[in-house]
């Protein structure tokens, strides 16, 4: 029989993780919440990719909570709950790559629909479907041999490689194309109107959201390799799943929702815009140096303004894939 790791080794870790995986899972509903409130006219798919991410996580924080709700609880004082992993582990790796890929996906025809660029989102598709499969593998190896001896956990790390790997540079690369599109067809299109408060927070978002997953996943892949026969990786891989699910709620709630661009509503998410009517009229008229001289009068009621309006709804709507 393999030797069992200390209790602080192999126990403590799952216990961070699950932690940080709860509170997640909190802020996830929350923007779960927001989404569903301001986005209703959304894509139906959008909606549903919302709803399966929503049943996803929390039959992985279930999982999660199983995980550790066995060896502290049901297996407490018993050797073999040190020398074998928990059995709700099994499921780790393939629920995290059945949320990772979805979004991974979803940002890869974003990606195809801004840039227009099938070479690019080919690249991210790929790498995300062979993170996928990786997990998968990860998931087979800890069902097959589930004990923690030190020549098991080497035979893990092709595959946890292979997952880890893949899925921080599938972030990369999206982050960093989905950056470039939105700032050049942000001074393309918006220089200048207050839309480009939105955009900026956007890019902002997606650079914070694309990097901490990529460095989360890197952290994983580290620790399991340079630190093994403990289960230290784990404060970063459970949580790894939650932290998907909210870079896509975030970025998603940042647009300005069809209501707001239509009528000037306030944005729960940024006040100081919903505190400025000065702003909120302006978000709906595209600013032109050449044909706004002067400062814009959007009290003003005519038949260029109103056509004009619906214009730049139509494009930013267009543009964000609102419609």
């Amino acid at each position: 029989m393999a030797s069992a790791p200390s209790p602080q080794l192999f126990l403590a870790p799952f216990l961070i993780g699950v932690l940080l995986n709860a509170i997640l899972y909190g802020v996830m509903l929350v923007q779960m919440l927001v989404y569903a409130l301001r986005y209703r006219s959304d894509r139906a798919w959008f909606r549903y990719l919302a709803l399966y991410l929503f049943i996803a996580e929390t039959a992985n924080l279930v999982c999660d909570v199983g995980l550790i709700y066995q060896p502290l609880i049901l297996e407490y004082g018993n050797p073999e709950a040190l020398a074998k992993s928990p059995l709700f582990l099994r499921a780790d790796a393939i629920i995290t790559v059945v949320i990772s890929t979805p979004v991974q996906l979803f940002v890869a025809w974003r990606v195809k629909i801004l840039m227009g660029s099938h070479v690019l989102s080919s690249v991210i598709a790929f790498l995300s479907i062979v993170s996928l499969v990786g997990g998968f593998a990860v998931s087979i190896l800890t069902a097959t041999h589930p004990d923690f001896s030190l020549s098991r956990i080497h035979s893990f790390q092709p595959a946890v490689a292979v997952w880890l790997i893949s899925t921080a540079a599938c972030d990369v690369v999206l982050t960093a194309s989905l950056v470039y599109t939105l700032y050049t067809r942000k001074r393309r299109a918006f220089t200048g109107s207050v839309v480009d408060s939105y955009l900026n927070k956007i890019i902002r978002l997606s650079v914070h959201t694309g990097c901490i997953t990529a460095v989360v996943a890197l952290l994983d892949l580290l620790t399991f390799l340079l630190i093994p026969n403990t289960t230290l990786n784990f404060i970063w891989d459970l949580s790894l799943s939650k932290l998907y699910t909210n870079s896509l709620l975030s970025t998603l709630n940042a647009r300005p929702s069809k209501e707001e661009l239509t009528h000037g509503g306030p944005n729960v998410l940024f006040s100081e815009q919903a505190r400025s009517p000065t702003s909120r009229s302006m978000i709906r008229v595209h600013e032109d140096p050449e044909r706004n001289n002067n400062n814009l009068d959007t009290s003003v009621a005519g038949s260029s303004n109103s056509s004009l309006q619906i214009h730049v709804v139509r494009e930013f709507e267009s543009w964000m894939d609102l419609k």
